[in-house]
């Protein structure tokens, strides 16, 4: 795999991660609406402060467990079977329902963006069950690639698509923009679904 390769893996297979709503893009909704895109800036960094370090403990890890071929099999098994579970979710949900709209209401803003961007992070068990099965088919991808430099790499050409999506949702939440429920939104959801069930089903018979 080259670096072109490498990198658009990274950012078909993150992307549709990153898009997706979860609390803490609600909760961002609500901040932004207040504070626009600093608030977004803010709830990325403390996303981060949770994300990087776990993908660093990861990635030690996978390195000592892909000298055993079973278990770096079943790596490849559980996080091609996740892409496409989360594909095949992520399709129905935007088909069947759609309705992205459901901001928090409330009248007082909670605890700095930064805080809320830690916590949401911290205490959401699918981002760290996305990390233990799909993610760590990436770092494994990643130390193959380039060892330590692969895993920073896979991981910026993943963060800047948080850092992207969360600032400008909460620009255009304070504009009154509204972007959950729009077509063109479902659509690229619709669309990265796919794209997680295509990568899934290679994941798999490459495990094999």
């Amino acid at each position: 795999m080259n670096l072109t390769d490498f990198v658009i893996t990274v950012v078909a297979v993150t992307a549709s991660g990153a898009l997706a709503p979860g609390p803490l893009t609600f909760a961002l909704l609500l901040h932004g609406s207040k504070e626009g895109a600093r608030s977004g800036f803010f709830f990325a960094i403390g996303h981060t402060f949770i994300e990087f370090p776990l993908v660093l403990a990861l990635a030690f890890g996978v390195l000592a467990a892909t000298n055993q071929p079973f278990v770096k099999s079943l790596i490849g098994i559980l996080g091609g079977a996740g892409l496409v579970a989360f594909g095949t979710f992520q399709i129905f949900e935007t088909v069947a329902h759609g309705n992205f709209n459901q901001t928090p209401l409330r009248k007082t803003l909670p605890p700095s963006s930064l805080m809320l961007g830690l916590a949401l992070t911290g205490l959401n068990p699918y981002f760290i069950l996305w990390w233990l099965t799909i993610g760590s088919v990436l770092i494994m991808q990643a130390l193959a690639f380039g060892a330590l430099f692969g895993v920073i790499l896979m991981y910026v050409s993943h963060v800047w698509m948080d850092y992207a999506f969360l600032t400008g949702l909460a620009h255009f939440a304070r504009k009154g923009v509204k972007i959950f429920g729009s077509k063109y939104y479902k659509g690229s959801i619709i669309a990265f679904g796919i794209i997680l069930i295509c990568y899934g089903i290679v994941f798999v018979l490459a495990a094999f």
